[in-house]
């Protein structure tokens, strides 16, 4: 018996993808039908990295919990 197994998610790759995808739709080349088969996946490749954002920030409020009460403080994106 096989069990396959799904590669881990790589959001800078998706990423990547993400963008590659978007000069290709904003170049006016494509197809309808490329245009529409590079917007669904640029649909899925959005909601796969909004939910690895979604999972990072909860894994950094768990980091951030001390006895028991969370300790939120601003982000301050390093500027």
């Amino acid at each position: 018996m096989t069990q396959e197994t799904t590669p881990p998610f790589a959001f800078e790759t998706a990423l990547g993808e993400l963008e590659k995808l978007v000069v290709q739709m904003e170049s006016g080349e494509l197809s309808l039908e490329d245009s529409l088969r590079a917007f669904e996946q640029g649909i899925k490749l959005t909601r796969q990295c909004q939910q690895a954002l979604t999972s990072a920030e909860q894994r950094v409020k768990l980091l951030l919990e001390q006895n028991g009460s969370s300790v939120e403080q601003p982000f301050d994106g390093g500027e």
